[in-house]
């Protein structure tokens, strides 16, 4: 029966000789006609297929889902803020509006439309980062982790950095602060215990081959319990300059008991980093901030040309600081205090013959910030179907939206709905429960 089957599958040549897909770029339809053969020849080995039929068809819906961009708009019903699989922080309008402009043409990225001549392409974001965080300098690469292995580069290569045994973090992506400090050249010198280091372990540390003390900010876990660690303040009266990798980046203090960057800078930190889409809530970025000659250092070292941004992360990074120097809403932290609308969401639901219940949870802020800290709210809870089904069928609706599923039950958490977003999540559920039969 098997060797039946497998004469009675079309070539490749026939395959693309068909009317019903001579419409097809070649290269797609080749690769969609042998990814559809070698399921098929794999089917039939396993005994699933019993028959060969609809294959033109089935060529020209791989051919379909091949040609789909693979990078969509999604919209997030998870309650995590800052959903690292889901691009973490959504733009302010006004930024998402700088990168359409900029996208759609050309712009003065390296132009000073004044003089005529070459600018600098970090011009847009220096200034107001200078202007809030009352810095000498600063400038941004393409995210944190890029931030830390420049630092250290152009300010330690070949010399010992201080850091506290409780810092040696990991983050997402096997992300390794030993690792990168290897990578950058540095020699690591690890002073304290995992939950107490005083200021005298970093002081009794330094000595000729010391280029910086480091702090690293716990941005994905917390120590508890007997801890002790120096201040900022403590670290910044020591002789070599001190670092501090603040990761989440709560600018001007947005965010009750996390350090801002502000105030690190005004307790005497001499340089900072910091992610530009987390707590600042805006595009992919790392910034770096501080004294002028160590900020310098690291724009002049060759590094800094392979991290550096481009036109359009600038152009989101800067209309995004605009917003928060002239006071405006940025929405990754509105939605750190606000759960949505769960009554709202669930009464519509159930006017379209949905059983649905309105019941308390948590959402987070994701992306590493914020550590064990929950947001409380209400979720949408639908029970009756396949949890697991109906959240696949959302997934594939246009546009596919991101649900959880826990006790036993689909969640839709309104605390990350974009506005506009409600009713389309409304419909797309209401499909997916029908679908889901």
């Amino acid at each position: 029966m098997s060797s039946t089957l497998y004469r009675q599958l079309p070539k490749v040549d026939a395959l693309l000789a068909d009317p019903a897909l001579s419409g097809l770029p070649r290269p797609l339809a080749l690769r969609a006609a042998r990814e559809v053969l070698s399921a098929l020849r794999a089917g039939i080995r396993e005994g699933a297929v019993t028959a060969v039929e609809g294959v033109e068809r089935a060529v020209l819906e791989r051919a379909e889902a091949l040609r789909a961009r693979r990078l969509r708009g999604v919209i997030n019903a998870t309650g995590i803020v800052l959903h690292t699989n889901l691009g973490r922080a959504p733009l302010p309008p006004a930024a998402a509006a700088a990168v359409a402009e900029v996208a759609a043409g050309y712009s003065n990225t390296e132009l000073d439309l004044g003089t005529g001549r070459r600018g600098g392409r970090l011009d847009g974001v220096r200034r107001p980062l200078i202007d809030m965080l009352g810095c000498e300098d600063a400038i941004a690469v393409n995210n944190c982790a890029a931030a830390v292995l420049l630092i250290l580069t152009a300010l330690a290569q070949g010399r010992e950095v201080v850091v506290s045994r409780g810092e040696l973090v990991e983050i997402g992506g096997s992300f390794r602060m030993p690792d990168v400090m290897a990578a950058s050249g540095c020699v690591l010198r690890e002073v304290g215990t995992t939950n107490r280091t005083r200021a005298a372990d970093y002081a009794g540390a330094i000595t000729e081959r010391t280029a910086l003390l480091m702090r690293v900010h716990r941005s994905n876990f917390r120590i508890t319990g007997f801890t002790e660690r120096p201040e900022t303040a403590e670290l910044a009266t020591l002789e070599p300059p001190l670092v501090e990798d603040l990761g989440s980046g709560d600018l001007l203090g947005a965010v009750p008991g996390e350090p801002s960057v502000r105030e690190v800078l005004a307790a005497g930190a001499d340089i900072v980093c910091f992610s530009g889409d987390k707590l600042l809530g805006g595009p992919q970025a790392g910034i770096i901030a501080g004294r002028a000659g160590l900020v310098q250092a690291c724009r002049r070292h060759p590094l800094y040309r392979a991290l550096r941004l481009d036109k359009l992360a600038l152009a989101a990074l800067e209309a995004t600081l605009m917003v928060h120097r002239e006071g405006g809403a940025i929405p990754a932290l509105a939605m750190l205090d606000a759960p949505g609308d769960a009554g709202g969401l669930a009464e519509a639901l159930a006017a379209r013959g949905l059983p649905v219940a309105v019941e308390a949870d948590v959402g987070y802020s994701g992306g590493g910030a914020l550590p064990g800290r929950a947001l409380p709210g209400q979720v949408v809870a639908l029970r009756g179907r396949s949890p697991e089904r109906l959240a696949g069928y959302l997934r594939s609706w246009d546009p596919p939206v991101v649900a959880r599923v826990s006790r036993g039950a689909l969640l839709l958490d309104p605390r990350t709905l974009l506005p506009g977003q409600r009713e389309v999540l409304i419909e797309a559920t209401v499909a997916a429960w029908e679908q889901a039969k």
